[in-house]
């Protein structure tokens, strides 16, 4: 039996991994285990993704009382948190600034940054801390967000710092003027946030009450994203004994089964060879043929088992499985200029990125194309089977490809404040009072909303737009969750940007910032042009990528609905990773319930709908060429005589 099934002393027990792994299917699953088999006890299953999937997984099926369900709203919760503490923020800031009380109240509105997602892991560590329930067992959000969650500790105590300096100079005067200062209310309330902080740190770092479980599939791309995880959490130093590897191909006669198991069995054998697996227990969980979901999630752990080093002999391989695609789309338009690819985590939206952008250089030569990710865990490399990193690199003629690194894009913008501000603070300036001020002005970009540095990495994007360095930019985008929120960012960065900007302007600044300014300005219009840029259908393009199963199908409707609202056309859908009918047992089983989803997309969203059926792993150009050939319908029409001839090429 699988360890983490029967530890008893286990608070904490986390499910984490690359989006679209069945990483919510496992928590579910855990979760029920543990509240079935201990009816004594109580459970909490909780989600910390955006794009929250609990209530999906379980449908109609109604969890024992044992067990509460909650999908965690961290915006309200940090709704509450700036209510509650207002007062207090306030005060902190006039007792050590220059800002007025308008002032304050405007960056704190739109200010704490990351604490959005701190929320969750602060709830979390206070109930399990207090033995609100026996066991939590999380789900979170895809990699990417979730190591910006495990890293959340270091950011608060920033934050806290930041507030901790405007309530320095209080400390000093009142010890100068009034002998001695004494501690009060809002130095009890900066211990007590340093404390739950600390708290939570010690209670992730125990291995006796708290576990990290990743769970991957045995693919290339997810791989590479795990080992990035398992780095990041013994350097966290949160505990990780076993990682669970899901959807494993049975081996019989079906060619795309033995394919896909003699694929399989290769990663997982170079998996052993590799340093950072050798500490974890690998546990294989089958592909089933029906969908784990509501009271099947009784069954998931019955065909765990564990994989030894000692694998079975690989296969021969079989003849490689082409490309086969169902009523593919046109080329995009001619006039385009932004082209997005969305949906929820591993239904392959990097894969068909690539070989979009791929095969569009190839139809059009003479073009330029970028294609660029802002998934804090890029996977760009992995496909293209190419070094990609924060520089635009030459792939091909006509295809340029670029992993921005968000963080230090605002990094940039840290060293630039930081450096005119030292300049400013050579001089006197009678409002100011040195150190004081000084530590306030040096810690006012540590008060920036979350997701400034997201904004970040798409304004370098917005420079080559302007600069009409490329013709077509291709976004491989973050999964669901986190593409709203990017999708929603512009509104709210441009709000912080004008608090931010009128205070330089308000306080005679603005010349000795001149760089600074300048740089807000640019990002400001930029942020008006993105919008205008991506309300424009003729102009930009989000291509959903889904897979055939219930919860892709209600995560992938969540985001047609919020693309819809925000203006954002969505001419073209792609069912991937599709089973195509066969002798095979498990992919007539597999065949048959995508039918019935299917059928259910075909109700729901009006635009065309591309079936793209399983094949061998498309990586590399020339693969990935393969299918994007087969992706698109060739780029020929009609004229007015009736004779065929080439599309026109993109142009900018």
């Amino acid at each position: 039996m699988l360890p983490l099934l029967e530890h008893s002393d286990l608070k904490l027990l986390f499910f984490g991994g690359k989006g679209g792994v069945g990483k919510t299917t496992c928590a579910a699953a855990a979760a029920l285990h543990h509240a079935l088999r201990s009816p004594h006890r109580t459970f909490l299953l909780v989600s910390t993704d955006p794009a929250h999937s609990l209530a999906d997984s379980f449908g109609d099926f109604k969890p024992p009382k044992n067990l509460r369900l909650l999908e965690f709203n961290a915006q309200d919760s940090l709704k509450t948190f700036k209510t509650r503490h207002r007062d207090k923020f306030a005060q902190l800031a006039a007792r050590g600034t220059f800002l007025d009380e308008e002032d304050i109240r405007q960056v704190l509105d739109l200010s704490l940054p990351g604490l959005d997602e701190l929320m969750a892991m602060l709830e979390i560590a206070g109930w399990a801390e207090t033995r609100a329930y026996d066991l939590i067992i999380i789900d979170t959000a895809p990699t990417g967000h979730t190591l910006r969650l495990l890293s959340t500790p270091a950011l608060l105590r920033t934050w806290l710092k930041a507030l901790d300096t405007l309530l320095a100079k209080h400390r000093f005067m009142q010890a100068c003027f009034g002998g001695s200062y004494q501690r009060g209310e809002l130095d009890d309330f900066l211990l007590d946030q340093a404390a739950s902080v600390k708290q939570m740190q010690t209670l992730l770092r125990d291995p006796h009450t708290c576990r990290f479980v990743p769970v991957m599939l045995a693919e290339e791309v997810v791989i590479s994203e795990t080992l990035q995880l398992l780095g990041e959490l013994e350097h966290q130093q949160i505990t990780v004994t076993e990682v669970v590897v899901n959807r494993l191909f049975p081996g019989n006669s079906c060619p795309l089964c033995t394919e896909a198991r003699r694929r399989q069995l290769q990663l997982l054998a170079e998996c052993f060879k590799h340093k950072a697996f050798s500490s974890y227990a690998l546990w294989g969980l089958p592909l089933y043929g029906e969908e784990m979901r509501g009271r099947l999630l009784e069954t998931l752990w019955d065909g765990v088992h564990a994989i030894s080093p000692s694998l079975e002999a690989l296969p021969s391989p079989p003849a490689e499985l082409p490309p086969r695609v169902e009523t593919p789309p046109s080329c995009p338009s001619s006039e385009l200029s932004f082209l997005i690819f969305a949906g929820k985590g591993g239904v392959g939206k990097t894969t068909l990125a690539c070989a979009s952008a791929v095969h569009l250089a190839r139809e059009f030569p003479g073009k330029k194309i970028l294609l660029f990710s802002t998934d804090p865990a890029h996977s760009l490399s992995s496909c293209l089977d190419a070094p990609v990193g924060p520089h635009p690199i030459h792939l091909a003629p006509g295809l340029t490809a670029m992993e921005i690194d968000a963080p230090a894009e605002f990094g940039a913008l840290k060293e630039q404040y930081q450096h005119e501000l030292e300049n400013f603070l050579e001089d006197t300036f009678e409002n100011f009072d040195i150190p004081f001020d000084r530590q306030v002005m040096e810690r006012m970009l540590d008060l920036s909303p979350p997701g400034l540095d997201e904004i970040m990495a798409l304004m370098q994007v917005m420079e080559f737009l302007e600069q009409d360095r490329y013709d077509l930019y291709i976004l491989d985008s973050a999964p669901t969750g986190h593409l709203l929120r990017l999708l929603e960012l512009p509104e709210l960065i441009d709000q912080w940007l004008k608090t931010f900007f009128g205070l330089l302007l308000k306080y005679k600044l603005t010349s000795r910032f001149p760089d600074l300014s300048q740089k807000l300005v640019r990002i400001s219009q930029d942020l008006k042009l993105l919008r205008n840029l991506w309300r424009n259908p003729d102009r930009t393009a989000l291509y959903a990528v889904s897979i055939l199963t219930e919860m892709a199908f209600q995560e992938t409707c969540d985001l047609l609905a919020e693309c819809q609202r925000l203006g954002l056309a969505v001419p073209v859908l792609f069912l991937n990773l599709a089973t195509p009918a066969g002798d095979c047992p498990l992919c007539t089983a597999l065949h048959h319930r995508e039918v019935l989803i299917r059928e259910n997309f075909q109700r729901t969203f009006s635009g065309r709908q591309t079936v793209i059926y399983r094949q061998s792993e498309p990586r590399g150009l020339q693969r990935l060429g393969e299918l994007g050939r087969a992706l698109f319908r060739p780029k020929i029409m009609e004229n007015h005589h009736g004779a065929v001839t080439d599309m026109p090429a993109l142009s900018h």
